[in-house]
This record gives structure tokens, C-alpha cells and sequence, in this order.
């Protein structure tokens, strides 16, 4: 045997992922373009996660794509979140318990299936875990079937689901309490199986799927903020809601591009929400290193202005003024502001100053 098919065919369809880092309008810096590279080394580390390790609605287990070993970054991450996916399938019942944690926002929801050759993902449901009761040992539970249970919170699985996602948003990242959640399936237990070849191919190639067609969707977006630079506007939030995006947040994405001595000036005012946060990104719509240089802010940390507005400046150096954002060692990038279940959706005033 001089050669493993299996692995020839992986190869050849990482290979093929790759070609977003040369598609059009794609930056060709070495340094974008390294970035770049670990963005697809990230989907990959998170790909094999989702796609093989924990692909089994029968076995499911939460996992975190921005935990700190993982560090996988995908479509305009939020620094405040702790991003929670567990596979799921219509066919079992499932009871999600744990404790709340001390995040400003606790979601669930439960997704149709996508393969990434189209960036939509229908939301089945979603549910409050603020709204949910707790027991005496202050837990909180509910159940994810396709018909509710005879009694107690419910989280719908119609035909089609797929996974089922969570969302804590944290305020203060010097107090955060996440939340410690279980997800065990409620029918008869599945016996040890080994290794299922055909399955596990068919998962193989699901993992190069998704590192091509996550990185050619969230490109496609940047190409499209990028016809309105040093905006922030309102592109259609039908578009992010269908794309698994959160039905509870309005999403204002852009672009920026800016010479070492510019500054990106934002302004605007703040509706009444649960909460609200701002975030650098790279070209690839990473998250800037929030977690070594002040590149995010949010309801808690923002300095508002004495009418109650906010302005946020964008730049390499500080400037002095406003709630200064590092640029973090990069000439372009893409942002986003959420407004999180805002009673209105201001539309901010940007402009670009000489320093």
C-alpha cells in the first residue's frame, strides 16, 4: 500500500478550502495572509470537533468554539459570548439542566442542518433561560423534543433539527460565572459501536466542507461591507437571522480601512436593550486579540457621553478621546455593533478624521 485514499481525498479538499485565501479582494499581505491561514487551521481544529468528535445526537455533548484552547473564530464572534453547539436529531428527547452563571444574556435555540454551500440556517425555537424556573439546588431545565412534554419549559425540535446552540453574553470579563450545563438524551442507551468506516468518511469530508464553505460565506459578507466603507449600516437583518444569528439581536456590520495617522469615528445613541457591544474584527471577520489589547467594548465598559450617546474611535494609537479601539496592528478589517433586544435600532454616524 503506498498511499491512504482516505487521506489523499482529505488532503485534496483542505487544499481546495484554501482557495478563499486568494479569492477576490482577499488581502495579500504577508500578515493578513498568515492570518488568514490560522483562520483555517481554527475551522479545521473546530470542524473535527463538530463534524467527527461530536456528531452524534445519541452521544451529545455542548462544546465551545471560543474556548481558550480552541480559539476558533467564525462568521463575526462575540468576545462577551460563550458560544454553545450540541448535535441533535428530532428522532430523541433530550433534557438540557444546569446552573445560570452570571451572564447578562442566556439563550438556546435549536438549528436546522447547513453544509455551508449555503450560508442559511433556519431557527427552530429559541428560549430564555432567564425566564425558566429554578429548582432548589437553583438549576434550571427544560426539555428539546418534537412534541412538548406533559409539563415544564420546552424548546421545539421539529423535523429537521440539527443542533441545538446556546449564548451567555458576559459583561464584566473579570466576573465571569459561566453557566455549567448538561444535556442527556431521555430514550434507551445507545451500546458501544467501534468505528464506522463509511460513516466516518462521510464525516471526514463534512470536516473540509465546513472549513471551505464557512470561509467562503463570512469572505462573501466582507465583500459586501466593503462596497459601503467606514459605514455601519442596516444591510437587512433577515439575512443575519437566517444565517443562525441570534432573532433577538440587530446586527449593523462594516468595514474599515485606515492609514496609521486616521481615526474611524463612530456615534450614536443607545436604546433601552438588555445589552449592547462593539467588536474589531480581521478581514476574515475574526475578532481582533480582545483578550491582549483592547479591541471590543460593551454596555458595561463603554464611557457614554453626558446625553447618554456613546463615541467610539477607531485607530492605531490612542488619540484621547471617545472609547479609543486599537486597530491591533492591522490597516483593514471588518466590525459590528449588536443591539441586543433594544426597544429601537439607532443607526450611528461614522466618519474618518485625520489625526
Amino acid at each position: 500500500m503506498v498511499s491512504n485514499p482516505m487521506w489523499e481525498d482529505f488532503c485534496d479538499r483542505l487544499r481546495e478550502a484554501g482557495r478563499t485565501l486568494v479569492s477576490e479582494s482577499a488581502p495579500t499581505s504577508a500578515f493578513d495572509q498568515a492570518e488568514g491561514v490560522r483562520y483555517l487551521l481554527r475551522l479545521l481544529r473546530n470542524a473535527t470537533l463538530t463534524a467527527i468528535e461530536h456528531n452524534d445526537p445519541r452521544r451529545p455533548v455542548f462544546t465551545d468554539i471560543l474556548d481558550p484552547h480552541l480559539k476558533c473564530k467564525i462568521g463575526a464572534d462575540n468576545p462577551d459570548n460563550v458560544y454553545m453547539r450540541a448535535r441533535v436529531s428530532a428522532e430523541h428527547r433530550y433534557r438540557i439542566s444546569g446552573t445560570r452563571g452570571n451572564s447578562a444574556v442566556f439563550t438556546f435555540g435549536s438549528k436546522t442542518e447547513r453544509d455551508w454551500s449555503d450560508e442559511r440556517q433556519v431557527s427552530n425555537g429559541e428560549i430564555d433561560v432567564a425566564r425558566l424556573p429554578l429548582d432548589q439546588a437553583g438549576r434550571f431545565s427544560f426539555i428539546a423534543s418534537t412534541e412538548p412534554p406533559e409539563s415544564g419549559a420546552w424548546l421545539p425540535l421539529p423535523e429537521g433539527s440539527h443542533q441545538i446552540t446556546g449564548r451567555q453574553s458576559f459583561l464584566d470579563h473579570t466576573d465571569m460565572q459561566p453557566a455549567q450545563v448538561s444535556i442527556e438524551v431521555l430514550d434507551e442507551k445507545i451500546p458501544y459501536e467501534p468505528l464506522d468506516v463509511e460513516l466516518f468518511t462521510r464525516q471526514l469530508r463534512g470536516a473540509t466542507q465546513q472549513v471551505a464553505g464557512i470561509s467562503h460565506v463570512f469572505a462573501e459578507w466582507t465583500r459586501l461591507f466593503m462596497t459601503r466603507p467606514h459605514e455601519l449600516p442596516d444591510w437587512g437583518q433577515e439575512r443575519f437571522h437566517n444565517a443562525g444569528g441570534d432573532p433577538t439581536i440587530c446586527y449593523l456590520h462594516g468595514y474599515w480601512n485606515l492609514a496609521p495617522d486616521q481615526a474611524w469615528v463612530i456615534e450614536t445613541e443607545v436604546p433601552d436593550c438588555e445589552y449592547w457591544n462593539f467588536v474589531l474584527q480581521n478581514w476574515w471577520m475574526e475578532s481582533l486579540d480582545y483578550d491582549r489589547t483592547n479591541t471590543h467594548l460593551n454596555s458595561h465598559t463603554a464611557r457614554l457621553n453626558d446625553d447618554g450617546t456613546v463615541t467610539i474611535v477607531v485607530s492605531a494609537q490612542d488619540p484621547g478621546y471617545g472609547n479609543w479601539l486599537s486597530t491591533a496592528g492591522h490597516s483593514e478589517g471588518t466590525a459590528l455593533l449588536r443591539w441586543v433586544k433594544a426597544d429601537r435600532h439607532p443607526m450611528p454616524t461614522c466618519r474618518v478624521v485625520q489625526l
